[in-house]
């Protein structure tokens, strides 16, 4: 887990909880076969929390409460 990406997606999103909730959703999404929405290098290509910290963090990812 890359600190800086995580420093960054906590500047986006700053509930912990709803964090950790989006970030493993889409980790999961990347493990099964999801396009990643930023560029990454092959160093990451298997580190899927930290692609989903940097789509957080760079905007790609966002939420929203439903009624």
């Amino acid at each position: 887990l890359n600190d800086e990406y995580l420093a960054q997606a906590c500047e986006v999103i700053e509930d912990r909880e709803i964090l950790v909730n989006l970030v493993s959703r889409r980790a999961k999404e990347l493990a099964r076969g999801a396009h990643p929405m930023v560029n990454i290098d092959r160093n990451e290509r298997g580190n899927y929390l930290d692609i989903a910290l940097r789509e957080v963090g760079e905007g790609k990812i966002t939420y929203e409460f439903s009624k």
